[in-house]
């Protein structure tokens, strides 16, 4: 461990292990694997059972269920594309995606879905990457009547209806009016599971198949995928959502026989992959390091710094940035980085221990995975907790405040 040479300090390493042991040992989390690294020096924390009530310990290799954490990763699919100049980004996407040609656009967010009017602009390519193409997850509107189709329609993973395989996906899809004018404003989830069906539909391959063929595989990042084998299945945890009144656990997802033990009809981009702390930190320190791995480019530098800077005007980020304030709530603290790039959160104001430019994105399911490209640094948390309540939120709000403390120069 770095003593002051410009590596982590043993000390502030030991208050991080501290942190995580805490948090177990309270209950409150079974289990926790995390990986740290600092220009190449890793430190990986396994701690913890993969059941609340015991069972196996958590090791390196186990497999999480990555939710939202998906998205940082899935966007490399569209910028090997954009490197190909396969995908152009003011494209039209009416091409590809012909479900949504000619869209109308509620006149009021809470009114009835018959009340539109045209959108002003074909729907592109970029409006598709920033998540501003006109439809979304907005928890500050729940109860409207766009937002009730969204769930019946069976559009978001998992609520109420299961999602449908790709093509029934998007002509149910099609069938809705956008919220909101093509690149107007930033809105949640949707853009990143359109973004796979978009991905399958210009190379004629699976999403999945061509994440494995230009992202998996290269990485060696042979853990990742959208579901996990049978002979696989021991090493992923159950997945609780406690009971927000009385803290329960509640299993949400169990591994064997579970949402994630069989392939899914919908690759979903915006939550639907399984990895490991290995896996993600491969694909982190790829970004970091402008797209090369050893001495293989996975994608240009252009096209990493795309996915990593803010891609949102100031009105776009005063609304996401609304959203992550008035849904705290629901959110316990996270999501407050102010910007958006491609597939991800891009700090913009130092709101914390993190500095500016800071980049990755948090799951629903327990998982927390960031790189910082000022001190070079990549922390990946991983836990089988649910944000049903605060516990795994707090632990990493916890995990990055100690683990920029370890950082010696």
């Amino acid at each position: 461990m770095g003593t002051g040479s410009g590596g982590f300090s043993a000390a502030g390493m030991g208050r991080v292990r501290d942190v995580l042991e805490r948090h177990v040992e309270a209950g409150k989390i079974p289990g926790v694997v995390a990986l740290v690294d600092l220009g190449g020096e890793t430190h990986v924390e396994a701690i913890g059972t993969m059941q609340y009530d015991g069972g196996a310990a958590m090791s390196r290799d186990t497999i999480f269920r990555m939710a939202s954490t998906s998205k940082p990763v899935s966007i490399a699919a569209a910028m090997v594309l954009l490197d190909e100049c396969r995908l152009r980004l003011d494209d039209s996407v009416e091409q590809w995606l012909p479900e949504l040609a000619n869209r109308q656009v509620l006149k009021r967010i809470d009114g009835p879905l018959d009340d539109t009017e045209p959108a002003r602009r074909p729907i592109t390519v970029r409006d598709v990457l920033t998540s501003t193409f006109g439809l979304g997850m907005d928890m500050t509107v729940l109860g409207t009547p766009i937002m009730g189709a969204i769930f019946e329609q069976g559009l978001t993973p998992n609520l109420p209806v299961p999602m449908p395989e790709p093509d029934e996906w998007m002509r149910r899809l099609g069938t809705l009016p956008l919220m909101h004018q093509p690149g107007e404003r930033w809105q949640y989830q949707i853009s990143s599971d359109l973004v796979g069906v978009l991905v399958a539909r210009v190379t004629g391959q699976s999403f999945e198949s061509f994440l494995r063929e230009r992202i998996f595989e290269p990485l060696g990042m042979k853990d990742t995928g959208f579901h996990v084998p049978e002979d696989q299945v021991d090493r992923m945890p159950t997945l609780y959502a406690p009971d927000p009144a009385t803290g329960e656990f509640l299993v949400w997802d169990e591994a064997k026989g579970g949402r994630w033990s069989s392939p899914p009809p919908f690759q979903g981009g915006g939550g639907g992959l399984v990895s490991t702390a290995d896996d993600y930190h491969a694909y982190f320190r790829m970004l970091l390091n402008g797209g090369m791995h050893g001495n293989e480019r996975i994608l240009s530098r252009p096209a990493v710094e795309l996915m990593t800077t803010n891609r949102l005007t100031p009105e776009q980020t005063a609304a996401r940035t609304a959203l992550a304030r008035d849904a705290v709530h629901v959110s316990f603290g996270q999501g407050q980085h102010g910007g958006w790039g491609f597939g991800m959160a891009v700090r913009t104001y130092r709101g914390d221990y993190a500095p500016i430019g800071q980049f990755g994105w948090d799951g629903g399911s327990g998982t927390s995975t960031y790189a910082d490209p000022t001190n070079q640094l990549t922390g990946i948390l991983l836990t089988q907790v649910g944000a049903s309540a605060p516990y795994s939120i707090h632990l990493m709000h916890d995990f990055w405040t100690t683990l920029y403390q370890a950082v010696d120069n």
